[in-house]
C-alpha cells in the first residue's frame, strides 16, 4: 500500500476546511483522474487513515463514495482498489454527454447575457494559456471549469444535476483524452469555435460543435483503446480500460 501512496501525489492539506471524508475523496479521485493511481491499485483503509490522521470510519465512507461514483471497485471480502472501465461504458457515457451538451448549448444561446458570454471567453482564455504551456493537467482542470461555466450559464438545473452525477467517472476519461498526442491543441481550437458560436448566438452551430467536441474525444479514446495505449483498460473481456 505504501507503494500506492508514494506515486507523487501531493500530501493532504491540513488547512483544508472540508470534512475528512471530502478531503479523502478529493485526494484519491484526483490521483485516479490524473493517472497517478492506476486500475488495480489497492486502496488500504489503514494506510489512508494514517496519512490523513483520522480513524478508519471516514476513510471507509470516502471509499464508499468513490465506489458509488465508479472510481473504486469494492467487492465483498476484497480490499478496495482502483476500478477499471469497459469500453462499452465509455461509449454509453460519451453518447449521453454528447446529447446533453448539445442541449446545454441551445440553452446558453437562448439565455446567456453578454456578461455570460464574456465569462465563457475568459474560461477559454485560461484553456488557451494552459495549451500554450503544454500543461495537460492545467488544461484538463481548466476544461472542467469551462464546462462548469457552461452549466451555470445555461440555467437548466436538471442538465447540471445529471452531468454533475457523471463527473467523477467521466473526468478520468476526459483527462486521458486530453493527454493523447495532439488532442489538447485540437480541443482548444474546438472550444474557440464554440465560443465564437455562442458570441454569434448561433444555437444550431454551437450545439453541433459541442456534440462534435464530445464525440471527437470519444473517438480519440477508442483509438487509444484499440492500440493498447489507454492506461485504464480492463482486459477481462478484451474491451476495457486498465
Amino acid at each position: 500500500m505504501d507503494e500506492f501512496l508514494d506515486k507523487n501525489i501531493e500530501e493532504p492539506n491540513d488547512t483544508n476546511d472540508s470534512s475528512p471524508v471530502a478531503g479523502i475523496v478529493d485526494w484519491v479521485a484526483r490521483g485516479i483522474i490524473e493517472g497517478r493511481l492506476q486500475p488495480g491499485d489497492d486502496l488500504n483503509s489503514v494506510d489512508l487513515a494514517k496519512r490523513f490522521k483520522v480513524s478508519r470510519t471516514p476513510v471507509r465512507e470516502a471509499l464508499f463514495v468513490l465506489s458509488r461514483e465508479g472510481l473504486v471497485d469494492w467487492s465483498p471480502r476484497r480490499r478496495p482498489r482502483v476500478s477499471a472501465v469497459s469500453l462499452k461504458d465509455v461509449r454509453e457515457l460519451y453518447q449521453l454527454r454528447a446529447v446533453l451538451y448539445a442541449q446545454v448549448s441551445f440553452a446558453i444561446v437562448e439565455h446567456a447575457s453578454n456578461a455570460d458570454i464574456e465569462a465563457l471567453w475568459a474560461a477559454h482564455r485560461r484553456l488557451a494559456d494552459a495549451a500554450a504551456q503544454h500543461d495537460v493537467d492545467g488544461y484538463f482542470w481548466g476544461n472542467v471549469a469551462f464546462r462548469d461555466e457552461e452549466l451555470r450559464v445555461c440555467g437548466n438545473a436538471i442538465f447540471k444535476e445529471v452531468l454533475d452525477s457523471l463527473r467523477m467517472r467521466t473526468n478520468r476519461l476526459r483527462h486521458l483524452s486530453t493527454s493523447l498526442p495532439g488532442r489538447m491543441q485540437r480541443s482548444c481550437e474546438d472550444h474557440q469555435r464554440l465560443c465564437e458560436a455562442y458570441s454569434e448566438r448561433d444555437g444550431t452551430l454551437a450545439a453541433a460543435l459541442n456534440r462534435s467536441i464530445v464525440l471527437g474525444a470519444l473517438r480519440a479514446i477508442e483509438a487509444a483503446w484499440q492500440d493498447g495505449s489507454s492506461p485504464a483498460r480492463d482486459d477481462a473481456d478484451g474491451a476495457s480500460l486498465r
